[in-house]
């Protein structure tokens, strides 16, 4: 169990961390027209919120911590790629962005089944 509270911790972390780069993602769009902050924006912000879920969630199913690090690997391919193409002319690694989107997929569904498995032990 001590695990899984360490986990709650950095998932509630990461969820801090991801709105404020969301948040300076979207000042960075507001002052260029170029580069993909306007795709790297919306994507942080949205997992924002669904780590500060997770480390609530990971209480009660420890698969919501698998959910959460395939989440969190999905999100550093996919915005790693986008990030590394606008300040470095060049991807992250051939198809890193196709694999983040994949993995951020898969995140959301074994969150999703892990959600659903915790509200069925409820009853």
């Amino acid at each position: 169990m001590e695990t899984n509270l360490d986990m709650n911790r950095v998932f509630a972390g990461l969820g801090g961390l991801f709105g404020a780069a969301g948040i300076a993602a979207y000042a960075a769009a507001a002052h260029s027209t170029d580069g993909h902050m306007t795709t790297i924006a919306p994507i942080l912000f949205i997992h924002s919120p669904a780590f500060l879920a997770l480390s609530v969630l990971s209480r009660i199913n420890r698969a919501a911590c698998f959910g959460g690090l395939v989440l969190l690997l999905g999100l550093l391919f996919f915005i790693g790629d986008l990030v590394s193409r606008d300040y470095a002319g060049d991807r992250l690694f051939a198809f890193a962005a196709p694999l983040g989107g994949t993995l951020l997929i898969l995140g959301w569904l074994v969150v999703a089944a892990t959600a659903f498995r915790a509200l069925d032990y409820r009853k």
